[in-house]
Order: C-alpha cells, then structure tokens, then sequence
C-alpha cells in the first residue's frame, strides 16, 4: 500500500498514514520504522507499507516512481 504521513510523535513513536485509495487513517504499529532506512519521518511524506495483522501500518519504505504512479513517469514522449 501507499500513502502520506498525517503524523508522526519520534518521542513515543506514534503517528498515523492516509492511504492514497480511499484516504482512510491508518495508524502506525510500534515497530513500523524498525529496520527501515527512516529514523524518523515527516508530515506530507510518501511511503510505501504493510499492514500488519491489527491493521496497523508497519515496515515503511521509500516507493519508487513505478510504486508510487507518479503522473508523467515512463510515459510515452
């Protein structure tokens, strides 16, 4: 799944995603950075994530234009 951060407490490791289809709010498990190259993550930023079995968001990644159907990319010129 694909989505954006709404929130993100780096403190108590809390937050919450809007994903892109239906613009629903999920929120972040515990563990969603371990093992991730995020340390922290931003409002407004796009990622790329799992559902764990609670529903919650886990295991966050950076998309790559393919993933994240970015408009224009790899269209015909």
């Amino acid at each position: 799944m694909q989505g954006v951060i709404k929130s993100y407490d780096p403190g108590t490791r809390t937050g919450s995603v809007l994903r892109d289809t239906d613009l629903a709010e999920v929120e972040l498990a515990a563990d969603a950075l371990d093992g991730s190259i995020f340390r922290m993550v931003r409002p407004g930023q796009r990622v790329v994530f799992d559902l764990d079995g609670d529903g919650r968001a886990t295991a966050l990644r950076l998309g790559s234009e393919v993933d994240m159907a970015t408009p224009g990319f790899g269209a015909e010129a």
